[in-house]
């Protein structure tokens, strides 16, 4: 927890790089270490920090909790370079997972399988041209102060460099955030779709929900005041 202990949120380092991705891991499973379902740690966050923190680190945040990182908010105003810098990493996780597979465990074969079979039709439908982020905190470091002024320097900086609209995708538990958290926060729900991967491994269903937040409207993580 956080509480009698001081947190900062600052703009992302090159410094911070070694650090996001092994948070990226150790919240890669449901907010929990990724190695029960993908024991390949260096292709998991080369596929999900790579582009934000090598191209564009200029458009994420981290948190720091006495003075150490235990958060980040990873973010892109620039979609068509994501797009296209994704488009040519795939193919070289392609390779890699191809060389590595052999040797991996049984949970992650199944993991990669998935990646393959399914996970491109379980993944909603997001906006085009809009900026995008997402985020992870550590469980000790996770509470209403924190996430919200981590998002809000992310707004804000959006809303100051011109942007219209920011859109995440969240996962999404069935006994947690529902439609009316996320509009308290501003943002929109337009689709959900259930993560499949998840089924044998946790005893609810899993989903990965499409929010969007128009920042001409409200440029900070609340629609109103508490």
């Amino acid at each position: 927890m956080t509480e009698g202990k001081q947190f900062e949120i600052r703009k992302f380092q090159p410094s911070d790089r070694a650090r996001v991705r092994e948070l990226c891991c150790e919240t890669g499973f449901l907010g929990n270490p990724i190695d029960p379902v993908f024991e390949d740690r260096e292709l998991f966050a080369d596929y999900l920090t790579a582009y934000y923190t090598d191209w564009e680190p200029e458009s994420s945040f981290v948190l720091l909790v006495n003075g150490e990182i235990r958060g980040y908010l990873l973010g892109s105003r620039f979609p068509f370079r994501q797009q296209c810098y994704a488009f040519y990493q795939n193919i070289s996780l392609f390779l890699r997972g191809i060389v590595r597979y052999a040797n991996y465990n049984d949970a992650s074969k199944k993991f990669v399988q998935w990646i393959l079979r399914t996970a491109w039709k379980e993944v909603p439908a997001a906006p085009r041209r809009t900026a995008h982020f997402h985020i992870n905190l550590l469980t000790d470091a996770r509470n209403l102060a924190t996430s919200r002024a981590i998002t809000d320097a992310y707004l804000k900086y959006l809303y100051e460099h011109g942007e219209k609209r920011v859109f995440g995708q969240m996962v999404v538990f069935e006994d947690r955030r529902g439609e009316k958290m996320f509009e308290r926060y501003g943002f929109k729900v337009l689709n959900k779709s259930e993560i499949t991967k998840y089924r044998d491994i946790h005893p609810h269903p899993v989903y990965l929900c499409t929010v969007v937040k128009d920042l001409t409207e409200n440029s900070q993580l609340y629609a109103k005041a508490l």
